[in-house]
């Protein structure tokens, strides 16, 4: 029990005793990697072959061509896609279901004057709250970003094959949450009849969940772990639902900010107007009192939603895959300035973490003992000891 409860005492008073020997040299070698060691090496391997003339024979980058990362980075994600039950099948299933519920709420809904706001608050939760539930596959794109890292660091492949593959592998999936989902509201809602006007509201849906997937990707890339980017992509999400034109109407927002040019850069707000000028030009609904005159479409869209009707619905549906591609483009930007920037800030926050526990008194008091202990050689970078390589390769 004395010899128990002594190595219990020297656990508690010596971490490393709780951590096996495979742990150490791996938090070593992570050390390793991020000191001032590891970049003084660097450094005197370089100045050394300027002056012996020698060119580093290294190989960068994958060797295969471009379109054969683009190949096989798109099939793999695909399989894997469609391997993860959680991935986009249950996301497709919860689809279908909050359809079905859409429907029977809505069903039927006619142009009576209440039809009116009925169709409206159907368009605006299709436009707003069904592309919200994308917010579903962020725990995939977490993981998918560590493998990204990782592969990126070996140089496997690029940016751009990377995020092409992934809109492509997407696609089918995605398409099949719009067509199926769109299919069911669409025809129990029973809004203008005629493919064409269908096939606006199912490709309206695919653009708009087709763009917040694109930003939660940007999110997930930013962000260190999964509940920060949660909590910011809700966030976010919430406040392109506010500027859409459903909660305030697009006249009425401020035009500081809000209006101008928040408005302009969120789906919400193109997804919504082009669905009232598909579902309410052409039809005419039951006036407020009995006996007045009919009301139009473009008068409600006009008048009563403050809308213009200036430009067709393809403009609006274009400018959605507009900033599809923007938000796409942007998550580019993002990795390859994160990339650039990542030896930096681990520098940076090696420095930090070294002066805050050069403050401590205990820190302090460790080093003082350990320098005077005979049983320990006086301490030597890693990169100099002799025997001994560095375990980054050059």
């Amino acid at each position: 029990m004395k010899g128990s409860m002594k190595l219990r005492a020297e656990a508690e008073l010596d971490p490393l005793l709780k951590y096996s020997t495979s742990e150490i040299r791996e938090r070593l070698v992570d050390k390793y990697r991020i000191s001032d060691y590891a970049m003084m090496v660097r450094s005197t391997i370089h100045e050394i072959t300027k002056i012996e003339g020698v060119m580093e024979d290294v190989i960068r980058g994958s060797q295969a061509s471009w379109l054969k990362q683009l190949r096989t980075l798109t099939s793999r994600s695909f399989t894997n896609m469609s391997r993860d039950l959680n991935y986009y099948w249950l996301r497709i299933i919860i689809y279908i279901v909050m359809a079905i519920c859409l429907g029977t709420i809505y069903y039927d809904v006619g142009t009576s004057y209440t039809a009116i706001q009925a169709r409206a608050s159907c368009g605006g939760f299709v436009s707003g709250f069904m592309t919200f539930m994308s917010i579903g596959g962020f725990p995939s794109f977490i993981e998918e970003m560590k493998v990204f890292t990782l592969e990126r660091q070996n140089g496997h492949y690029g940016v751009a094959a990377y995020i092409i593959s992934n809109f492509l592998s997407s696609m089918p999936f995605l398409l099949a949450v719009s067509w199926a989902s769109a299919s069911i509201t669409y025809w129990m809602v029973k809004f203008r009849p005629g493919f064409s006007y269908f096939a606006f509201f199912a490709l309206n849906l695919y653009g708009g969940v087709s763009v917040i997937e694109s930003l939660m990707m940007i999110i997930s890339a930013l962000v260190p772990n999964f509940l920060m980017g949660l909590i910011l992509g809700a966030g976010v999400i919430g406040i392109m639902m506010l500027t859409s034109g459903f909660f305030r109407l697009l006249p009425e927002l401020p035009k500081i900010f809000w209006r101008y040019p928040v408005s302009y850069i969120v789906y919400g707000s193109w997804g919504l107007k082009g669905g009232y000028k598909n579902d309410l030009i052409g039809l005419e609904f039951e006036p407020m009192m009995p006996g007045q005159p009919k009301l139009t479409g473009e008068y409600i869209i006009t008048e009563m939603m403050g809308l213009s009707l200036n430009h067709s619905k393809w403009l609006d549906l274009a400018m959605i895959f507009v900033l599809l591609f923007a938000y796409r483009l942007t998550f580019f930007v993002v990795l390859k300035v994160k990339e650039a920037a990542a030896p930096y800030i681990r520098v940076a926050y090696t420095r930090f973490t070294v002066k805050r526990l050069e403050r401590r008194a205990s820190f302090r008091k460790t080093l003082a003992m350990a320098s005077m202990s005979k049983r320990h050689n006086p301490p030597h970078p890693m990169a100099i000891q002799e025997g001994l390589s560095s375990p980054m390769p050059y």
